[in-house]
């Protein structure tokens, strides 16, 4: 009886098979498996990426506010004329009073001819009324000076930048 052969993508179907392989064949060679990614370059790749994002991190959120381009706040004004007040006396309690003379420190931009009534007002109202003892007092005498420039600077709209006191007596 003839042997039927079928040749089916080049290889013999229903042939004689010794050993599980064709007559006259080699072993079928295995075909390589595709290569796997090697975890060092896996790990490489992380670490680059947690370091770049750590870069950007900082740059946006914690680097110095000087690197940013941004003036970090306005430069002090210039100092410009002193104006001297005429010195005022003001009553103190227990019939004492304190002779006040005081100048003004004024910006470059302020007109050195501005009207003193405001600044004397002012001094008026922080220094009147109070004890021989608290305007003896320098710590107290200094908060005092400091509490009048701060409301001339407002008064005056930040043309007045220090108060000097020139004329200070008490009785």
């Amino acid at each position: 009886m003839p042997v039927e052969q079928r040749v089916v993508g080049g290889a013999k179907i229903g042939g004689p098979k010794i050993g599980g392989a064709k007559i006259g064949s080699a072993a079928p060679e295995p075909e390589p498996e595709p290569a796997k990614k090697s975890k060092k370059k896996l790990l490489l790749v992380v670490v680059l990426v947690v370091v770049l994002a750590g870069a950007a991190a900082w740059w946006f959120l914690l680097r110095p506010s000087g690197a940013t381009g941004a003036p970090a706040e306005p430069p002090a004004p210039e100092k410009g004329a002193i104006i001297a007040v005429e010195p005022i006396s003001l009553n103190l309690t227990d019939g004492h009073y304190l002779r006040l003379g005081f100048s003004l420190q004024l910006t470059a931009d302020a007109d050195a001819t501005m009207d003193t009534a405001q600044a004397t007002d002012t001094a008026i109202t922080v220094f009147s009324g109070r004890t021989v003892a608290e305007v003896s007092d320098p710590a107290t005498r200094e908060e005092l000076r400091t509490q009048l420039a701060d409301e001339l600077a407002d008064v005056y709209e930040g043309e007045v930048m220090g108060v000097y006191l020139t004329d200070y007596v008490t009785q």
